[in-house]
């Protein structure tokens, strides 16, 4: 879940280096570092303070050599977030490494090589491996990096540099993302192609077991079977830089400027559906889609919650069971595979750990056909499945995802009409009628920033809170409590309504907050019994309706917004905005990190 960005060249990258650590600050923020290397000797800067305050530091230096440089943000795994644990780790101030990842083996290599003299510093399982790499290292750091490699567990992301071989990188990846930046006499690696936006266009993906030597003139990638090295040519690709704007504009965070973009992303995200041509999920979806019985739904987090939206739609639109799974649990118990079931996976940065294991496992249990959902197209999730749709959200800088979610419903969606229109010839044009009137009412669902910030206010001092949705709702309910509890740090559950009763209903009482999504649908009559039921225990209620008559029921205890008629079946993509704002609003005041939460990070690339 850390981020790694590293570079040689023939000029002074240091600054360079220090921007790409800022783009890649989203994969964890707990501490930050940067070594460089020159005049026979390797020097550090660390902070438990943002880049920017490490940028600080290293301008009050006179002159730092920086050809050669590694750099590193920290989400804590192994050992608390202190100054003793931030990378990068030296070893016997001769080699300096940077590591994302886990290394499961750490604690029996580590007593070994506390056996053979080595001291370490700090509690993490990355100052194992640079020591483990000095004590096989005899003058050439990628003879000795070839030696190690075979020795660890686990997943990796490495970059090593050596005092003694100043022009020199080395690096490795195995289960986490890392990428190579081809530039003009320099070359990078980077945890994340965008942390390299504007250095180069040029960029190689590295795949399980590469091993790389680099120089500014020169990049070898060798590839570990297991068996033995293997030097391998990687395919080149260019990716051109894109117009995203990630100023703020006025806004005060980014998750603001973000919830506040839904409706334009979502505009563009009904375009690329193409009025649900199969084709728009690639290729090989109409063949997918005509084939396969089932559908697995694979994701963790905010995305999960997307899946089990979904659900509701692909057994009603689509007409196909479909079961969703969280990805970490997924793959850790026996599941009945069939070869036609079309595994989906959704993402929002493409990298999860925990979502891209889960998809690894169902293809060796011989599920092949796979789609994913995701915001990056060069991710590794893409390039694992034979088919994708990209949601058109662009970059998402605040951790708590937002825009990212609606755009993972309204393509979720889509998929459901396109199974639909492929299995039964089924006519689309009533459904596209529909998702064209959403971006409307998600503008209208913003509009109501000012009452939701009023029950900001109310909320601020809570200690607990309950979500409650019936249907399709319930998933948005999780949603909701997932955003409050990211955000404001207030403890809150999602419940389906109708589990009330059968449980959370013994904790009502004044001191309690209830919110409760009761679009004017099917089920609205229970919805209404369930917010009776709160009512006669002195439940503090917050209701989210369209219904005339549930308006007309407000009291000092009894809150109540009036919502936009919202396209039938889409409701939960309208109703999720205000529970975002909602979340935001107490945040703020609360005067929390909004952007940067506590203890959390935008990708999670460890398991």
């Amino acid at each position: 879940m850390c981020g790694i960005v590293a570079g040689v060249s023939s000029k002074n990258i240091l600054s360079i280096l220090l921007e790409g650590l800022k783009k890649l600050e989203y994969r964890g923020y707990d501490s930050c570092g940067i070594a460089t290397v020159g005049k026979n000797k390797l020097t550090r800067f660390r902070t438990l303070s943002r880049v920017e305050f490490l940028e600080q530091e290293i301008r009050k230096v006179d002159y730092l050599p920086g050809r050669t440089v590694i750099a590193h943000t920290r989400w804590a795994t192994h050992g608390a977030p202190e100054i003793k644990n931030t990378h990068p780790f030296f070893s016997h101030d001769t080699l300096a490494i940077v590591h994302n990842g886990i290394i499961e083996n750490y604690k029996d290599l580590k007593i070994k090589l506390i056996c053979d003299g080595y001291k370490f510093e700090s509690d993490t399982d990355t100052e194992v491996v640079v020591h483990l790499i000095h004590s096989l290292y005899e003058g050439d750091l990628f003879s000795a990096f070839k030696k190690a490699i075979p020795l660890l567990r686990g997943a990796f992301a490495i970059a090593v540099m050596s005092k003694d071989q100043p022009e020199k990188l080395v690096a490795a990846r195995k289960g986490a993302p890392l990428v190579l930046g081809i530039g003009d006499k320099e070359n990078f690696v980077a945890s994340d192609a965008l942390a390299l936006s504007g250095i180069t266009q040029k960029f190689i993906y590295f795949k399980d077991g590469d091993l790389a030597e680099i120089s500014p003139e020169l990049c070898q990638i060798y590839n570990y079977d297991g068996d033995k090295y293997t030097s391998v040519v990687r395919d080149v690709i260019t990716i051109k830089p894109q117009a995203h704007d990630l100023s703020l504009r006025g806004y005060t965070h980014y998750m603001e400027k973000e919830i506040f973009e839904q409706p334009q992303v979502a505009r563009k995200t009904i375009e690329s559906l193409a009025g649900f041509l199969p084709e728009a999920f690639g290729f090989k979806a109409p063949e997918y889609f005509e084939r396969l019985k089932r559908v697995l739904i694979l994701a963790c987090g905010t995305s999960y919650y997307a899946g089990l939206v979904a659900k509701y739609w692909l057994e009603k639109i689509a007409k196909v069971p479909c079961d969703v799974e969280i990805a970490s649990e997924y793959r850790y118990r026996s599941s009945i595979s069939d070869p036609d079931t079309l595994v989906v996976v959704i993402s929002q940065s493409g990298e999860t750990a925990d979502t891209l294991a889960a998809l690894q496992y169902a293809k060796r249990q011989g599920m092949t056909m796979t789609l994913s959902v995701c915001n990056v197209e060069t991710s590794s999730m893409v390039k694992e499945t034979g088919a994708h749709f990209i949601t058109q959200a662009g970059p998402e800088v605040g951790v708590a995802s937002t825009k990212a979610f609606t755009t993972q419903l309204i393509t979720l969606f889509g998929l459901a009409v396109s199974i639909s229109k492929v299995k039964f010839d089924q006519a689309t044009g009533a459904y596209l009628v529909k998702l064209n009137k959403l971006p409307l009412a998600m503008e209208k669902a913003i509009a109501l920033k000012d009452s939701l910030s009023k029950w900001a206010e109310e909320l601020i001092e809570a200690h607990d809170s309950i979500f409650l949705g019936r249907g399709y709702m319930f998933p948005i309910a999780l949603e909701g409590a997932l955003k409050l509890k990211e955000i404001s740090y207030i403890h809150a559950e999602g419940y389906p309504a109708g589990e009330l009763k059968h449980g959370p209903l013994a904790l009502v009482d004044k001191h309690l907050s209830v919110f409760v999504l009761a679009p004017f649908d099917n089920l609205i009559d229970k919805v209404k019994s369930n917010i009776q039921e709160v009512s006669a225990r002195k439940g503090t209620l917050f209701v989210l309706s369209n219904d005339f008559s549930l308006q007309n029921e407000a009291t000092e205890d009894f809150h109540v917004i009036r919502m936009p008629d919202v396209p039938e079946g889409l409701e939960p993509i309208a109703y999720v905005i205000p529970l975002q704002l909602l979340a935001y609003f107490t945040a703020k005041l609360k005067g929390t990190d909004v952007d940067k939460p506590r203890n959390l990070a935008k990708s999670v690339t460890v398991e």
